[in-house]
């Protein structure tokens, strides 16, 4: 068996043409969708990503401001940039770029961010909306890799799914939306003992855990969907965390790195936003 390729970047087109519908149709009752993105420091991978989502934001006719802030910028100065975005009219959606510099409280600026406006889902009262499965902004990674799954005609309900990743950016918000979509969610983690157990007996396998190629073909289940979230740097080449060319001969779909969930992650932000501005204009 040779998986079916999740394509990221086809996928992502698909949504972009939708949203530019609904962009077209806020405009029309002038209403422009509006993304802050404050960046701090200069992280040469935040940087790229940012360029992406000004890039998205262009394509889409959605108005976008980076706010770029020095390395030295105090826990003061990101709040001020913060309260001024979220008291800004023009402004629907708000982003703070991760990671800040170690000295600057992650958690005190996002939790900052006014919940509408928080267009990456990571507010806590996001969170628990999520959790409670009422109506909320979702991380945009996980939202991706869900969207993807639903646009191959992957099964979920009833299905088994293991996301490896406790994280509050992937893993935890992954295992709430697949929980939504009536699968059955085993959530694993570094302190998981005989971990291979638990995922060759997985029909939905999420791997996010930031080690290359850590996922191989024994640890699969013939047939799998296998989302790969990880981005991984090795001799200069981006990879996963599976080992995507052997995985590949035994999963029945796979997401590749470059171009799978990476792709999917920039289309669900725009998405966050419009649909953002679409409630800011009731």
């Amino acid at each position: 068996m040779t998986a079916k390729i999740l394509d990221g970047a086809a996928m992502a087109l698909e949504v972009e043409k939708e949203l530019k519908q609904r962009v077209d149709a806020l405009r029309e009752k002038n209403v422009v969708p509006g993304l802050c993105v404050i960046l701090v420091g200069s992280d040469p991978a935040s940087q790229t990503y940012v360029a992406n989502k000004e890039k998205a934001c262009a394509r889409l006719g959605i108005h976008s401001r980076t706010v770029r802030m020095g390395e030295e910028t105090t826990q003061a100065e990101l709040e001020a940039e913060i309260e001024k975005a979220n008291h800004d009219e023009s402004i629907h959606g708000i982003l703070v770029q991760l990671p800040l510099p170690a000295h600057l409280d992650e958690h005190r600026a996002l939790a900052l961010i006014r919940p509408e406006k928080d267009v990456d889902g990571f507010h806590a009262v996001n969170m628990g909306r999520l959790a409670r499965g009422e109506d909320c902004v979702a991380a945009c990674t996980p939202k991706g890799a869900l969207h993807m799954l639903k646009a191959a005609g992957v099964p979920i309900a009833g299905k088994n799914a293991v996301v490896i990743g406790r994280s509050n950016i992937v893993g935890k918000p992954m295992a709430l939306l697949l929980l939504q979509e009536n699968a059955t969610v085993t959530i694993c983690h570094s302190r998981t003992e005989d971990l291979a157990e638990h995922t060759r007996r997985a029909d939905i396998l999420v791997a996010a855990v930031g080690k290359p190629r850590f996922v191989t073909a024994d640890m699969v289940k013939e047939g799998a969907a296998v989302l790969d979230v990880g981005i991984n740097r090795v001799n200069g080449k981006l990879c996963g965390d599976v080992d995507f060319e052997h995985v590949k001969e035994k999963a029945g779909w796979i997401s590749p790195v470059p171009g799978g969930v990476g792709k999917m992650t920039i289309a669900m932000l725009m998405e966050n936003t419009v649909s953002a501005a679409e409630k800011a204009a009731l």
